[in-house]
């Protein structure tokens, strides 16, 4: 399983996909694609963010309610992915903003 490592607009890595989990950069489980659209719901099934294309992780001002998506299971630990260093500033799309502090989600 290939690893995606997500960015915020700064450049910033926040956080890594291994399949549909995703995981912050401590490699706590944070989220998952429970869907076939790029839109993180956290382990509550609340949305948290955007994978935009580029590997940029955002989050939607206004989000539409997508329904509970139900519980994957708990994943295995993933393990430390290595440091993907630093990707550059990009623009935030309109309507996002940066996800904050996934440590202490």
């Amino acid at each position: 399983m290939e690893t995606q490592y997500l960015f915020n607009s700064q450049g910033q890595w926040i956080a890594f996909r291994l399949g549909s989990y995703v995981f912050n950069t401590e490699g706590k489980w944070i989220g998952w694609l429970p869907w076939s659209e790029p839109d993180v719901m956290d382990v509550s099934g609340n949305y948290l963010g955007t994978i935009y294309p580029g590997n940029r992780f955002y989050r939607k001002a206004i989000h539409p309610h997508s329904g509970y998506p139900g519980y994957p299971g708990y994943p295995h630990h993933p393990g430390y992915p290595g440091y993907p260093g630093y990707s550059g500033h990009s623009p935030l799309p309109p309507g996002v903003e940066d996800l904050q502090d996934l440590q202490a989600v």
